[in-house]
């Protein structure tokens, strides 16, 4: 594919391995890096929009998974990128495509764009999907899922659901995974910058982990 011969060239081209070890080592090595920094990846990825013109067409998929099977994480990145500019054209009919880049190469740094800027801007539109999908998620064996169903409102603000924030924290508030309990604090926080007696109400009265307690309670 052309687009992808396209980036590749441009990421290739700045390769910097004596960034890449400490960024590596900042994901606990779990992934190669280039060695690209957030800055010029982001200018590198501008100058792809524009010589190309991708932004213009219909969403290419084919572009995305081919990013994702890259063993580089900026492509991963890239991948993201491009979906969020293109969130426009992103629909219910993506969901299950986007749940399985959520459980595919998961880590923090993916899920938490996916899930609050595209989960998020799908259960918004057509909120059938939080019933007959995220339900499943927040339930689920898979971490990154159930940290998902949680962030999704992220973002939502005075739109957020409370009922369902609450319920998909208290269904996964005896885990023992620092990503869920993070995950917790942190919609909490969020939330309770739009409502916080509501989640200063919520912490004393529902059982959570004190590391969720102590990220969820910081501006109340």
């Amino acid at each position: 594919m052309k687009e992808l011969n396209h980036i590749v060239a441009l990421f290739e081209e700045n390769r910097n391995q004596e960034n890449a070890v400490p960024m590596q080592k900042y994901m606990k090595n779990k992934f190669a890096f280039l060695g690209i920094k957030t800055p010029l990846r982001r200018q590198l990825t501008s100058s792809f929009y524009k010589e190309t013109g991708i932004l213009k067409q219909g969403i290419n998929l084919e572009f995305v998974t081919q990013l994702w099977e890259m063993d580089e994480r900026e492509y991963q990145y890239a991948a993201q990128d491009y979906l969020v500019k293109s969130i426009k054209k992103i629909s219910k009919d993506h969901l299950p495509f986007i749940e399985n880049l959520i459980t595919t190469k998961s880590w923090w740094d993916t899920v938490d764009v996916l899930a609050p800027h595209l989960v998020g801007k799908i259960a918004k539109e057509t909120p059938s999907v939080i019933e007959e999908s995220i339900e499943k998620w927040a339930k689920s064996d898979n971490l990154w899922l159930k940290r998902s169903s949680i962030l999704f409102q992220l973002k939502y603000k005075e739109e957020t659901k409370e009922a369902i924030l609450y319920k998909y924290i208290i269904a996964n508030a005896e885990s023992k995974e620092f990503f869920i309990q993070k995950a917790i604090g942190w919609a909490l926080r969020e939330y309770s910058k739009t409502n916080p007696s509501s989640v200063r109400d919520f912490i004393n009265e529902t059982p959570l982990p004190k590391l969720s307690i102590r990220e969820g309670s910081k501006y109340i």
